[in-house]
């Protein structure tokens, strides 16, 4: 199960630090609306990051091994990462 998640946080932690990448909550000429939409999104996709991360290293420090729930959720945000991907082309 370690295995499935480390699998799972890395599809997780490169999606999240690509849509990170392209969020610009600081931009030039946006509506205050926008910008707190931005600022939003980055502060999700940053968590997300954070989580990817988590996934990444608990192995390597003795973490005990991952929960249903977390494996579902993992699991959950890489299919729709994985779905947005195939159904982009």
């Amino acid at each position: 199960m370690s295995a499935l998640l480390f699998v799972l946080g890395v599809v997780v932690l490169a999606e999240a630090l690509n849509k990170l990448e392209r969020t610009c909550p600081c931009a030039r000429g946006i509506t205050p609306h926008q910008r707190l939409l931005a600022w939003l999104k980055a502060i999700a996709w940053s968590l997300l990051a954070l989580a990817g991360a988590g996934a990444l290293v608990g192995p390597f420090f003795d973490q005990v091994p991952p929960t249903l729930r977390e494996l579902s959720m993992f699991a959950g945000f890489a299919v729709l990462i994985v779905r947005t991907r195939f159904k982009e082309g």
